[in-house]
């Protein structure tokens, strides 16, 4: 691979010495994150860029992720690009994400986590892998990384991309070191027409807009034997889904669930924390309504008002339970998580008011659905007991939501052009 010469801008040389000062002390922060259960003992080397894995012959893909929802938008992605002598490193930041690719990549991929962004780190991590295409999900960067990918002659795409108003704004404080940055990527695949833009304005080339890929995603799974039990359990009642939530929903989602109580009784509210961490929080914040947390390996019972689904991986059983959910990140700034799963498994969709991170998705489904955008207490209450009411208009919503998101696909037949090309080029240098 030829290396490549690139002007790099005083902000980031003082990055990348302060990075490199850092790493004597790279080994403690690692201890103290594995204490919190952030880190994996057995594979902490990986993190140094130490794998004990050896390079597969043939191609090498290289995909990166930040988290659990960056790395599962990519797996329909990887399924076209892994053709026959090729290979995947996946690298993603979590013990979470990690534990969930592990179960999920396909034949040909393997799991590794990111280094710490370290001169020393990123340099042994590439000079051992040595990709032949570098592919970053949604807008995990890491200067580091990303320029001694480029300086070996990396190509490297920004896929899934996106870009809030809020961190354009942020990045044009840095204009110098966020040019430098975007500057390593031969292409930026946006999510959206806006996106895109913002990533154009901040010195991008090679900007498209392709979609998203989780608008190509397959449908979540569920273990046949969990949804059967939880099914058993909950019988006839009424369910109320809250579905990925953030601190500081559960104050406006509980008393929801108390107004749609007075209608229905019988009424079992399951709420399905983003973070799992959260469980016993959000069991403290039930007060007295009576809460089983699923993390105990509890099923609801008969009395249970608030099922708290503190488990990772389990969406997909809950979005078959329930004939609407309430998707959660968006009564905060958050900027909502994805509708997308549940409509995909004809689930209707409630969301708040804040949902910038998946603004064409969020419109196409509440367009097909008729309605949807909730802004508080009073609206989520309403909007539930009506569908909880009328079990056949729940069921048109559905299937109107899973409508709406169907039609918003192609994204990763798009952006696996693009890397084909990234790839022939870089087979002929």
């Amino acid at each position: 691979m030829p290396s490549q010469s690139l002007r790099i801008p005083f902000g980031l040389i003082a990055y990348r010495y302060a990075a490199a000062a850092f790493s004597p002390a790279a080994g403690l922060l690692l201890r103290q994150r594995m204490a919190r259960g952030k880190e994996d003992k057995a594979r902490l080397g990986e993190r140094l860029g130490r794998p004990i894995l050896a390079r597969p012959e043939g191609t090498l893909i290289w995909l990166h992720g930040a988290s659990v929802g960056e790395s599962l938008a990519a797996l329909p992605l990887l399924k076209t690009l892994l053709t026959p002598g090729r290979h995947a490193l996946v690298t993603t930041g979590t013990v979470t994400s990690a534990q969930i690719m592990s179960d999920r990549l396909p034949k040909g991929a393997f799991h590794q986590f990111i280094p710490l962004d370290t001169p020393q780190a990123t340099a042994a991590f590439l000079d051992h892998w040595r990709p032949d295409v570098g592919l970053f999900i949604d807008s995990d960067l890491w200067p580091n990384l990303l320029l001694g990918a480029k300086q070996r002659g990396i190509p490297l795409a920004l896929v899934n991309a996106r870009m809030s108003a809020r961190s354009a704004s942020g990045w044009r404080h840095a204009r110098s070191a966020i040019t430098a940055i975007l500057s390593t990527f031969d292409g930026v695949l946006a999510q959206d027409e806006e996106g895109a833009e913002r990533f154009r304005s901040l010195g991008a080339r090679e900007v498209r807009m392709v979609g998203s890929l989780k608008a190509d995603a397959a449908p979540l799974p569920a273990d046949p034997e969990k949804l059967a039990a939880l099914k058993a359990a909950i019988g006839t009642r009424p369910v109320f889904l809250a579905a990925s939530t953030h601190a500081g929903e559960d104050e406006t989602l509980l008393p929801a669930h108390d107004a749609i109580r007075r209608q229905f009784p019988q009424l079992l509210t399951i709420v399905v924390p983003r973070h799992a961490e959260r469980g016993e929080e959000i069991a403290m914040l039930c007060g007295t309504r009576k809460t089983v947390r699923r993390s105990g390996g509890a099923l609801p019972g008969p009395d249970t008002a608030i099922y708290v689904a503190d488990t990772m991986g389990e969406l997909g059983v809950f979005f078959r339970l329930a004939p609407a959910a309430f998707v959660g990140g968006s009564l905060i700034p958050h900027g909502g998580q994805n509708p997308l799963e549940p409509a995909r498994l004809g689930c209707a969709v409630l969301a708040g008011p804040h949902t910038g991170n998946f603004t064409v998705a969020y419109d196409a489904i509440f367009t097909a659905q008729g309605c949807g955008r909730v802004e508080g207490c009073g609206e989520i209450a309403k909007l539930m007991t009506r569908i909880l009411a009328k079990p056949d208009e729940a069921s048109v919503m559905g299937e109107a939501a899973a409508t709406g998101a169907a039609k918003l696909g192609g994204a990763v037949a798009r952006t696996t052009t693009f890397v084909e090309a990234l790839l022939t080029g870089h087979a002929r240098t």
